[in-house]
């Protein structure tokens, strides 16, 4: 595994294409999703869970988010409850305490000469709403989320559609997350996958080795092509 202190553009040559994931790897949103975690459970008459144990349920999509923090004592009608008023409540409050981790406007600058897009578990209307809101959307040509395919990550799927939209090869393109998830994504597809540190979902990276990791959005330009990462003008 390559690492920010060893850069070496070489393996990652041919890569053309940059998939990213969003919450952990773009955005903190961590306390906005605890907090509207939180407001589910108290509406289900439950008790308030820690934030760090809420983050840990992150990245499999909202519906696996309200069944792992109802437990598995819930009933399918507790979970849609629960899950339509997590939707409703977080709808009016994503964007309360969420911001873009230090570095990643400037790692998206450096690196706009590529085509990018974004790959999320997260409802494809509340990311694109967020991206907005930040003023990301316009660095991504195609953005996906977790209701977009019939599937979500690690499923392969959402990957190969965004290969076929950019006409690329599996080792053309690189996803870049912050968790085993986006790893076991990376390998269904057959692309590169590059992690970073700073992220909610990394604590399993130990078991799930990204091809690169990285500790800034900044980083990741030495890693690649210099002539196809270069910063515009916005």
């Amino acid at each position: 595994m390559h690492t920010a202190s060893n850069p070496n553009p070489a393996p990652f040559a041919d890569v053309r294409v940059l998939i990213f994931d969003l919450d952990g790897t773009l955005i903190d949103s961590g306390v906005d999703l605890a907090l509207s975690v939180n407001a589910a459970l108290k509406e289900m008459g439950h008790a308030p869970l820690p934030h760090d144990q809420i983050f840990g349920y992150v990245g499999q999509g909202a519906s696996r988010l309200i069944e792992q923090a109802l437990g598995p004592g819930a009933n399918r009608e507790e979970c849609e409850h629960a899950l339509a008023f997590f939707l409703s409540y977080y709808r009016e409050h994503m964007l309360d305490n969420t911001v873009t981790y230090p570095g990643v406007r400037e790692g998206l600058a450096v690196l706009d000469g590529m085509p990018m897009a974004v790959l999320t578990n997260k409802p494809v209307g509340f990311s694109r709403q967020i991206l907005e809101g930040l003023r990301l959307a316009s660095y991504f040509r195609y953005i996906y989320g977790g209701n977009s395919f019939e599937t979500k990550k690690p499923n392969p799927a959402g990957m190969g559609v965004l290969l076929r939209d950019f006409g690329a090869a599996p080792k053309q393109a690189m996803l870049v997350g912050d968790s085993e998830v986006d790893v076991q994504t990376a390998r269904n597809a057959g692309t590169w996958c590059c992690c970073v540190t700073y992220g909610i979902g990394n604590a399993k990276l130990a078991n799930y080795p990204p091809d690169l990791l990285v500790h800034s959005l900044t980083e990741l330009a030495a890693h690649l092509d210099r002539q196809a990462a270069h910063p515009r003008r916005r």
